[in-house]
């Protein structure tokens, strides 16, 4: 049974242009999911340029392996993403499955299998059958189209509620280029690295090592400050690849990240790498609030986050936030529980921009009423102030309600 769509979706989603250089295809092969796509091809008419961050799982899936190694090369010529099975826990035969799929790819496209770029998402220690879909990539090479963006966010989509789409242009050196990007996840979400799978593309001329630089910085404060469950997938994937198409519109090329040219773009892969990232947050598997946890005045930005996290990952401050119940207890809680420096007699607590605890204890100017309101909202902002030095960090998360537990009872049904 399809879920509903989360009540915090966009109501529009963002048109994606075409990126010179990349065309898109999607198929059902039935993998697990019937009457839906679960299929993704990307295919590079020529190499890209190719950066990529993984989970830092100690049981990583086939597919984070196979992909750590052909990350090495620097250049991509095809991607290929199934969804419905994990292809994770799944020993020799997942090795194989890889191996399997790469091989028809770099066929597809005639290119090496060191080209071919791989990812899974669904079920763990599910055998996948690489056969539903490896015969299906030479006509999908031949038939894939530039202006397939939205398909291909809806081909790799799970327990998602919406698929997951974002763009931005900027200039580098005066000539227009663009950023795409595509995600998804719902659950199991609490990234190291990245969010449970992510591909963003741009037609500018970025040699690999400074595309890596650049997404190694833009994932800490947007995929890195993410979580729904505090779980870390096996799966986990971010790859940004750049084309190079817009040098023939006169984009320089950059070899450095420290480039003061991409400026701009740093900036916008930042951005769109957050705007993906929160929502991922925003359909959390039956959330119904989004979380903003904003922590202050920590000795460090580490510290920050660290505090950030507790407070987000909590199940009690996310069902009072379910509750819209305003227990600023519960984030005194957290914030004591974190194992960083914090002083509870210099705390303060806002809920929704309205301060309910300062110095330690309840605001003297407390008003459920007013608080109450701001706890209806579909956005509950949590900001603490803990008055020992400059950190500063935001997390952004989701409530918990009693629909999570019924999709994650069921999910291998």
């Amino acid at each position: 049974m399809t879920a509903p769509v989360s009540p915090l979706a966009p109501t529009t989603f963002a048109t994606l242009p075409p990126i010179g250089g990349l065309r898109i295809a999607t198929a059902a092969a039935g993998i697990k999911y019937k009457g839906r796509t679960d299929v993704l091809m990307m295919v590079f008419d020529a190499p890209a340029a190719v950066a990529g961050v993984f989970t830092t799982s100690k049981c990583p899936s086939a597919p984070v392996d196979f992909c750590r190694e052909s990350l090495k090369g620097g250049t991509a010529r095809a991607l290929v993403v199934n969804s419905g099975n994990a292809n994770a826990f799944t020993g020799r035969r997942g090795r194989e499955a890889t191996a399997m799929t790469a091989e028809a790819a770099a066929k597809a496209v005639g290119s090496a299998a060191g080209e071919v770029f791989l990812a899974s998402t669904g079920v763990i220690g599910e055998p996948l059958d690489a056969g539903r879909f490896s015969g299906l990539l030479a006509g999908l090479a031949r038939e894939a189209a530039p202006d397939r963006w939205h398909a291909a966010a809806e081909a790799i989509m799970t327990t998602d509620t919406y698929p997951k789409l974002a763009t931005r242009s900027v200039e580098i050196d005066g000539v227009a280029v663009t950023l795409n990007g595509i995600a998804k996840g719902a659950g199991m979400i609490a990234p190291d690295m990245a969010t449970m799978l992510s591909f963003v593309a741009t037609d500018a001329q970025i040699a690999a090592p400074a595309l890596q630089a650049m997404l190694k910085e833009a994932v800490a404060p947007s995929f890195n400050s993410v979580t729904v469950d505090s779980d870390t997938s096996t799966s986990d994937t971010l790859l940004l690849f750049a084309t190079g198409a817009a040098a023939q519109r006169g984009c320089p090329a950059s070899e450095d990240a420290a480039d003061p040219r991409l400026a701009g773009f740093r900036s916008a892969l930042g951005d769109l790498l957050l705007d993906l990232a929160r929502q991922v947050a925003r359909d959390g598997e039956g959330a119904r609030k989004e979380i903003q946890v904003t922590v202050e005045g920590a000795v460090s930005d580490a510290a920050a986050k660290r505090i950030a996290l507790s407070i987000a990952n909590s199940p009690l401050v996310k069902t009072a936030v379910a509750g819209e119940d305003a227990n600023w207890g519960r984030v005194v809680m957290a914030v004591g529980k974190a194992g960083e420096e914090a002083d509870r007699d210099r705390l303060a607590i806002h809920f929704g921009g309205i301060r309910v605890a300062v110095d330690g204890e309840r605001d003297p100017a407390y008003s459920e009423e007013a608080v109450s309101a701001a706890m209806r909202r579909p956005e509950i902002a949590i900001r603490v102030e803990l008055g020992l030095g400059d950190g500063r960090w935001t997390v952004y998360s989701c409530d918990l309600t009693k629909e999570y537990v019924a999709i994650n009872g069921d999910y291998r049904s």
